[in-house]
């Protein structure tokens, strides 16, 4: 089953979602503003990508932080990912065997195993 994870508003996950639907890739969307997003598949991500591939630092939220949470959040994102999760770096794509975060449509083809696009 392919997965994207996003937020609805973002243009990065507008694109990605275009990108998938004339690719006629078949994918569930879960925008994680509205649907959350679980401890488990924050820490799943955080193995696959690491942290700083997992959180967005250009973010309205990032810049809004003081020194001492970015000091925290970058120590442990985890924790400030489950309660702001326009942190995370989007869209998350995830295969059966791949985790990509950020949209390329390179990237996307050749986890997806679609030539030519």
């Amino acid at each position: 089953m392919i997965t994207l994870y996003g937020i609805k508003t973002c243009d990065t996950c507008r694109r990605a979602r275009k990108w998938l639907d004339s690719s006629g890739v078949d994918y569930r969307w879960v925008d994680v503003r509205e649907d959350g997003v679980t401890r488990d598949r924050l820490e799943a991500w955080r193995d696959a990508l690491g942290d700083a591939a997992l959180l967005n630092k250009r973010s309205k939220t990032w810049r809004d932080f003081d020194s001492d949470t970015r000091a925290a959040t970058e120590a442990d994102p985890i924790p400030v990912l489950l309660e702001h999760p326009t942190l995370i770096k989007r869209p998350i794509l995830e295969t059966d065997g791949d985790t990509l975060a950020g949209f390329s449509d390179t990237r996307y083809a050749s986890a997806l195993g679609i030539g030519g696009h």
